[in-house]
Order: C-alpha cells, then structure tokens, then sequence
C-alpha cells in the first residue's frame, strides 16, 4: 500500500512538472512573434525595412523572403540587421529565404504564369518550415505565392499566420496588381491614403506610416 501511495505521488510530481515546464515554453513561445516579411526590389525594400524598424523586440525571429536576383535587397537586409543588432540586448535572430521572381521586370505575361507557378513551388518550404506567426507584405509580386501558402498553411491547419497587407504609399487612387489579387484573402490590407479605403470598404485606412 505504502509503495503505491509512493508511485502515485512520483507521478503526480511528474506530471506537475511536465505542466509547468510544458506551460512556461507555451508563455515564452506567446511572448514572441515570429515574422515572415516580402521584400521587393527598391521603394519596397525601402517602405518594408521602415515598417519592421517600428516593430518591437519581441518579434522576433524574422525571416526575410527575397527574390533570388534581388541582391540589393539582401545587402540592405544584413546592413538593417546589423545595425539592430547593436541596438538590442539580445543577438538578431533572422533568416534570408530565397525564391524565385513572379515576374521580372518586362517580362511577358504568357511566361509569367509558369514563373509564378514555381515561385508558388518554392514558396511551400519558406513557410511551412518558419511557420510563422505574422506575413507581413507591400506589393512585390513575390509576395502573392508566399501569401497564398500561407492561406494553404491555416487551412490545413498546421499553422495560423495572420496575412497582413500594406499598400505601398505610392498607391493613391487604385490599388496595386498584387493587391487586387488579394484583396478578398489576406487577413487586413491597410492603406496609406483616405481615398483608397474609400473606394475598397475592405481595406483600412491607418495614416501615412513611411
């Protein structure tokens, strides 16, 4: 009797134990957000490394999806990272992630759909594997097949990003191509200029942000 009254209290330790460790890697893991961005060739890259600069400490970590012929974008995401890193406490966490273009610029609109498809391809592996917890875009055509994965993500329910879409400020009066695509699909599009929430209810006005 005695030896029983002994295993049931060792298994109520143990299970208390698991509990609490189990529980404070749920908090830790809550107390961060983890942040897949599009970059996009010039005044994108420009506007989305501004929008991350406002971000708070605790998103991290941030994985950086760019066009695999888009070296500027590269370099100017490790000179951001750099220059984070020695503002924060804690060492940057960040990953590049390469894929290929949608479409580069002047190229036709017949071979596009197949570039797009293997973007769409490539994409699979970039947001499966960082699964996270933010997609964070502004217009790259890069960004429709890395956001369209992370619908197919939430769907099959093994992941829950929230697909944030922020219209470029160049975009006054109609809504980029990209935009259009996914206007009905991502979680929020949020926009620059009063005008455009006008004209697509859907969107949400927040102010000039760079």
């Amino acid at each position: 009797m005695l030896i029983l009254l002994v295993a049931i209290c060792i298994i109520f330790l143990a299970v208390c134990f698991v509990f609490i460790v189990t529980r404070a890697v749920y908090d830790r893991r809550k107390s961060t957000v983890s942040v897949l961005a599009v970059m996009g060739s010039g005044g994108h890259t420009k506007e989305m490394l501004s929008l991350l600069s406002g971000l708070g400490t605790h998103y991290h970590p941030r994985y950086y999806v760019i066009a695999n012929t888009d070296t500027m974008s590269q370099q100017k995401v490790k000179q951001f990272e750099k220059q984070r890193n020695t503002t924060e406490k804690n060492k940057s966490e960040y990953s590049i992630i390469l894929i290929p273009r949608s479409r580069e610029v002047a190229q036709s609109w017949t071979s596009t759909v197949l570039s797009t498809l293997i973007a769409l391809w490539k994409s699979f592996p970039a947001v499966f594997q960082s699964n996270p917890d933010l997609i964070l875009c502004n217009g790259p055509g890069t960004c429709v097949p890395v956001c369209l994965v992370g619908i197919i993500l939430k769907i099959v329910r093994m992941g829950k990003p929230r697909i944030v879409y922020v219209e470029s400020i160049c975009r006054v009066e109609t809504l980029s191509l990209s935009a259009w695509m996914l206007y009905y699909l991502v979680d929020e599009m949020l926009v620059q200029w009063p005008s455009l929430q006008t004209k697509f209810p859907r969107t949400h006005y927040i102010g000039k942000l760079v």
